[in-house]
């Protein structure tokens, strides 16, 4: 969610609307286009929802992820084919994986639910949405399985912070037992739904997902609790320095899981799965590039885009930047493997200038839970 990603739109009826984009409008949200999507980049402002978040709790209107649901006899089977990770079929457990081409490129991060043995609940991003549910009903023709795009029945919303599962426990008191990577069915405002506790903010949190038509419910209630929305700009921040990655920035189709640094998703023992192949073989050769950390040792704001030298030479390229609050500039960025040891001196090329930086460890931040 680098602001490269976003410019106001010039015509709102161009975009797709999540069933809050009213009520984030009301709330006084700056809306942008956010890969077709009207979303808002920030409210009172981004520092003090940054703020927010690390100290008490924010909420983010994420009704634009999708979920798509795998039913039927083959459900695990089938989503072990297409994930690289272990999908765990015990009810309510959830995994975090990559969803690769058969070169070994990610196609998408996403996070698997297992409902019940034969149904499971996969949240993608938003701007993979059509090409993951082709993916899946490619793949599906050898399972015996069905899938399903319900992305425009649900609403989200991203409860997090420190005081987010107390905030959510007003509503839902059974928020506070459920463990991290952990799905339940819920019923609120007369109708089902789903919360799971996953967070991309690296503070602890909620997700709440609830028919379209009723979202706008938890939204209000929630604000009158004094839960404070936030927009992209602060997720962004909060995202980033977490160490999460952005698909479509940090991950794309020429990037494998060990390039982005998140080889721990890759399960080479397990039988088989899209990409296994050519993983095997990255691994066993090693890589050329790599996603790295940067923090910025001389004033300026790192961006995707932005060339990095060591020792002189172009050695890279930033895929996110920003300004953070904790740490300053800070980035994340594919380097030359060589140069992508903690405690290297870069230098980041910014509007012309080469600004002063380090090779860092990632995550910058790492909270308590």
């Amino acid at each position: 969610m680098d602001v490269y990603f976003w410019r106001r739109p010039v015509n709102h009826t161009d975009l797709q609307k999540t069933p809050l984009c009213s009520a984030c409008e009301k709330a006084g949200g700056k809306m942008v286009d956010f890969h077709g999507w009207l979303l808002p980049v920030q409210f009172e402002g981004i520092i003090a929802e940054h703020h927010a978040v690390r100290s008490q709790s924010g909420m983010f209107d994420v009704s634009h992820m999708g979920q798509i649901f795998v039913e039927g006899k083959d459900a695990w089977p089938f989503l072990q084919y297409i994930n690289c990770n272990n999908i765990k079929n015990e009810p309510g457990a959830g995994v975090y994986s990559h969803i690769l081409t058969e070169k070994g490129t990610i196609i998408d991060d996403a996070i698997s639910f297992c409902l019940t043995p034969e149904k499971f609940l996969v949240v993608v991003n938003a701007a993979c949405i059509a090409e993951d549910f082709a993916w899946f009903e490619k793949q599906a023709a050898k399972f015996n399985v069905t899938v399903r795009n319900e992305s425009a029945s649900w609403g989200m919303i991203a409860l997090q912070g420190p005081q987010a599962l107390e905030q959510a426990a007003k509503l839902l008191p059974q928020a506070k037992e459920v463990a991290r990577f952990h799905i339940i069915e819920i019923e609120l405002f007369g109708v089902k739904g789903y919360l799971t506790r996953t967070g991309y903010t690296g503070e602890d949190g909620v997700e709440i997902m609830l028919p379209g038509d009723k979202i706008e419910n938890l939204w209000n209630a929630l604000l009158q609790q004094g839960v404070k929305p936030c927009g992209l700009g602060a997720r962004d921040v909060l995202r980033l320095e977490a160490g999460y990655l952005l698909n479509g920035a940090d991950a794309d189709q020429t990037r494998t899981p060990y390039e982005a640094g998140c080889g721990w998703v890759v399960k080479l023992a397990k039988e088989n799965f899209v990409g296994k192949d050519a993983l095997a073989a990255q691994k066993a050769q090693g890589v050329k590039e790599k996603l790295t950390g940067f923090v910025l040792k001389s004033p300026g704001v790192p961006r995707a885009g932005c060339k990095v030298f060591a020792g002189g030479q172009e050695k890279g390229v930033l895929t996110s930047g920003t300004f953070s609050p904790l740490f300053k500039g800070i980035a994340v960025g594919y380097l030359a493997a060589e140069a992508a040891v903690p405690g290297t001196e870069v230098e980041i090329e910014i509007h012309g200038r080469r600004a002063k930086a380090e090779v860092v460890k990632t995550p910058f931040y790492k909270n308590r839970v």
